[in-house]
């Protein structure tokens, strides 16, 4: 199993994982937009969204939905970027979902997206947590 993704949802490779279904996982993006950026992939290796099985199209978007409230509430965002890039841009060749916390002003303007890394380890953990708790009392 060569693709990164695939080995994160099986947990051969560590991530701090938000939510996990048997259809889809949602973990920290380790080079994170901002603190709080989950990506949501399905189990199952799917390229590109137009490979997406139509079968996981509702388990995906609901996820994307629930993500997405999670994320703006955990972080106390005004809202969220919620993004597919397909094959272009797309740096590992499994479909993912970026949900990515937004303020007004927060400096993200069009294709011009600085980085800003968590603290520290601790500093992604609190953020994995708080994410994680919105997810289970939804």
């Amino acid at each position: 199993m060569s693709c990164l993704f695939c080995r994160i949802a099986s947990g051969e490779v560590a991530a701090l994982r938000v939510l996990e279904d048997p259809d889809c996982v949602a973990f920290l993006d380790h080079r994170p937009l901002f603190p709080g950026h989950v990506l949501l992939i399905p189990r199952t290796h799917v390229a590109t969204l137009t490979d997406l099985p139509d079968a996981l199209l509702a388990p995906l978007m609901r996820r994307t939905r629930e993500l997405a409230r999670a994320v703006e509430e955990a972080m106390g965002a005004e809202g969220a970027f919620v993004a597919v890039n397909h094959k272009v841009s797309q740096s590992v060749p499994h479909l993912h979902v970026h949900v990515v916390p937004r303020r007004r002003g927060d400096g993200l303007k069009g294709f011009f997206w600085p980085r800003h890394p968590y603290r520290d380890a601790a500093h992604a953990e609190e953020t994995r947590a708080a994410i994680a708790a919105r997810l289970s009392s939804a």
